[in-house]
């Protein structure tokens, strides 16, 4: 059930912003969104399109990617898959190219998220961290080591 008050209204509908999509994307359940938008935002240097309760739009990078509250998915298959799943997303890494990871590292201690992995150069010529959200998506913001 959708928790959205009359007040909040997307700026775009949804089967318009749904006709817009290109290329790929990707959708995250999470139990909170308005925590889930504040890592990204502070983190990973996202900005909101548009955010509820309910729902996120995030664009990062020229791209952009979609929040939605657990409650939400209550009739979509999917919504299966997480119950009872404290650390989601597991063997997925949210890659960010183009994303400073010693900033995303500094930010996330600071924010008191955990960072699995700090900023590292790595052989495949990127600059690196692993950062753990609140739903424990592993976030990787990167950055090419110049040479």
């Amino acid at each position: 059930m959708k928790t959205r008050t009359p007040d909040q209204v997307p700026p775009v509908s949804a089967p318009d912003y749904g006709r817009s999509l290109r290329g790929i994307g990707f959708n995250l359940l999470v139990t909170d969104v308005a925590r889930s938008v504040r890592f990204c935002t502070e983190v990973l240097g996202a900005t909101p399109f548009y955010h509820d309760s309910d729902f996120a739009i995030l664009r990062l990078n020229g791209g952009e990617f979609m929040l939605h509250a657990d409650h939400t998915y209550q009739n979509n298959p999917v919504s299966g898959l997480v119950q009872g799943i404290t650390g989601r997303g597991a063997g997925v890494e949210l890659r960010i190219y183009g994303a400073h990871p010693d900033r995303a590292e500094q930010a996330a201690r600071s924010g008191g998220w955990t960072v699995l992995s700090g900023s590292l150069d790595k052989p495949h010529g990127l600059r690196e961290c692993v950062i753990l959200d609140d739903d424990g998506y592993a976030w990787v913001p990167g950055m090419g080591i110049k040479g």
